[in-house]
């Protein structure tokens, strides 16, 4: 009668999950840096992408409240590249579109501005004198810092209101104060502050720009009386279709020569150059997780040969090859796991931390953060293959007699 054969061992994946546990057990000090790598690599990914899109929703907050429905209309120029000014009925007709809900203008002066009347005429900070719609602050909804916007009863009057740029450049800091307003054929004369603004991040022009009265700046100034720029503030679902008519309808006879855009753009643009800088930072993420990958290989590869003994024992007590590779290939992986969830854990503490300080709404990407721990495990498995495969290809006897 022919002797029955012992039927192979067979492991729970319980007992599996325990032998690979082993190693991280009894060498934690080796197994903790070699999880390192992939946690700094995790880390950075999590952090760098949750920075970023905590940086695009603040940004995206203030276009929600500064009202990302806003165009400009300004004038373009003529193939020799000399402006085409708007005609002076611009404002009307582009405030007879249905879509269009307020608008508002500034007109160009002759003047500049100085701090005192002894400033050199070519020292003018930049800083442009504008003519002012008294519903200019509501169309761009701009803020008074301090102070009073214009009204019927200063437009006529040598007062001026400052962007908060022009301020600091002039070295204003409240209402009464006088500047200087001269200009070539102009005479010079002292105007009363009667406001300052708040930043416009929309609008940033207004805040370079020293703003009178419609009536004063004709009378006094030699202002145009054809607008500079005007200020469409539009129904949120018709934007599209206001830009598309805005140019022929603010100079139907040359509307190729009209200026048309949307500041919120710019905003939006600004929000994705950091694409950049995000683009480089994870390449060096990717360059962490390699090394990490290589230290989890060079890990395990040491941990067979240390473990030669042991794989001889187990191998001549009954476990098979298979059984073998998958202890060590559990370990590669746990470490793998273990230093994604530090990482994706530490590059999440980190955005809250800085998104914190800067005042923004700290936003970590969901998918990131899941599939960091992922992608680590992956690394993990990928640099554990090998050092299994080798620990499953020790034969018992090679195995315990270079133990």
């Amino acid at each position: 009668m022919t002797a029955r054969l012992p039927r192979p061992a067979r492991l729970r994946p319980a007992d599996l999950l325990r032998l690979g546990l082993l190693g991280p057990r009894t060498r934690r000090l080796r197994s903790a840096l070699s999880a390192l790598g992939i946690a700094l690599g995790i880390a950075a990914v999590v952090a760098v992408t949750g920075i970023s899109a905590s940086n695009q929703a603040h940004l995206l907050d203030r276009l929600d409240r500064l009202g990302s429905n806003l165009i400009t209309v300004s004038p373009g120029e003529d193939y020799e590249g000399k402006k085409v000014p708007l005609p002076k009925e611009s404002v009307t007709m582009l405030g007879n579109i249905a879509p269009v809900e307020r608008v508002s203008a500034t007109g160009d002066t002759k003047a500049n501005v100085y701090r005192n009347e002894f400033v050199p005429s070519n020292q003018t900070n930049s800083l442009r004198v504008l003519s002012a719609r008294l519903d200019l602050l509501t169309a761009v909804r701009g803020e008074v810092r301090t102070g009073r916007w214009l009204d019927h009863a200063t437009e006529r009057l040598p007062v001026v209101v400052l962007g908060s740029s022009s301020a600091e450049r002039l070295g204003v800091t409240a209402p009464g104060t006088k500047v200087w307003i001269a200009g070539e054929g102009l005479t010079g004369e002292w105007y009363g502050v009667l406001g300052i603004l708040e930043p416009n991040e929309l609008v940033p022009e207004i805040d370079d720009s020293v703003l009178v009265g419609g009536p004063t700046a004709i009378a006094r100034l030699d202002g145009d009386r054809t607008p500079s720029t005007v200020y469409l503030r539009v129904h949120p679902d018709r934007v599209s279709d206001v830009q598309d008519v805005a140019a022929a309808t603010a100079n139907p006879a040359q509307p190729g020569m009209v200026a048309v855009s949307r500041p919120s753009d710019l905003l939006k643009a600004r929000a994705e150059t950091d694409d950049t800088l995000t683009g480089l930072v994870l390449s060096l993420a990717g360059v962490a997780l390699l090394v990490g990958g290589v230290g989890i290989a060079n890990t395990m590869v040491v941990g067979v040969m240390e473990r030669r003994g042991e794989v001889g024992l187990r191998r001549a007590l009954g476990a098979r090859r298979g059984q073998i590779a998958a202890q060590f290939l559990i370990e590669a992986v746990l470490l793998g796991l273990f230093g994604g969830l530090a990482g994706a854990a530490l590059g999440a503490a980190t955005v809250y931390a800085y998104a914190t300080g800067q005042g923004w709404p700290a936003a970590v990407p969901l998918v990131w953060a899941v599939a960091g721990p992922a992608v680590a495990v992956v690394v993990g498995t990928v640099a554990g293959l090998y050092p299994a495969l080798r620990a499953a290809g020790m034969s018992p006897t090679g195995a315990l007699r270079s133990a």
